[in-house]
């Protein structure tokens, strides 16, 4: 009788994966709602809240990433948000205005930006679909828009199955 061989076709396609999760956030995500600077949760008071904010222990948030936004429904003046973005910003990794998800998604946004797309030029890339970290949907079209101009052809899920995204059409002789 024959001895079988083996054959990994997924190791000799060429295939490369690209996993996501090594753009997610590494560090500390925190929140910091401005509902308990508000008198009776409806109003910004500019004199009782420059004082809190000065007696408000920043260090909480340091190395962290933060997100600002306010859980009750209140008219909250523009600059407020600004003033607690200059506090923040020189202790906390990235502040951005929003909930924690906003945050993760413009993180990953920014994470992306350093990605090398060029160096995929003419590759078949799978960008992985599972995993541990809950991946934006948002990261999934970044990473879209940054592979397409160099690709030979995008795909989503494992390199033994996958959901077909983009291939580059060869132009006819």
């Amino acid at each position: 009788m024959a001895e079988e061989i083996f054959v990994n076709k997924v190791a000799e396609s060429g295939l490369i994966t690209l996993d996501l999760e090594q753009f997610h956030p590494k560090g500390v995500i925190k929140t910091f709602d401005l509902k308990g600077y508000l008198f009776m949760e409806l109003i910004l008071k500019e004199k009782d809240f420059r004082a809190a904010l000065q007696t408000t222990d920043w260090s909480v948030y340091q190395d962290s990433y933060v997100a600002i936004n306010c859980s009750v429904d209140a008219i909250i003046p523009m600059w407020a948000y600004m003033l607690i973005a200059s506090y923040l910003q020189p202790i906390a990794k990235d502040v951005v205005f929003g909930d924690e998800q906003k945050l993760v998604n413009s993180i990953f946004i920014k994470n992306l930006a350093s990605f090398d797309a060029p160096s995929y030029e003419d590759k078949r890339v799978v960008v992985k679909g599972c995993g541990d970290v809950s991946i934006p949907e948002s990261a999934y079209v970044e990473i879209t828009n940054r592979l397409r101009p160099y690709v030979k052809s995008i795909m989503y899920g494992e390199p033994c199955s996958t959901v077909p995204i983009y291939k580059k059409s060869t132009p006819k002789p």
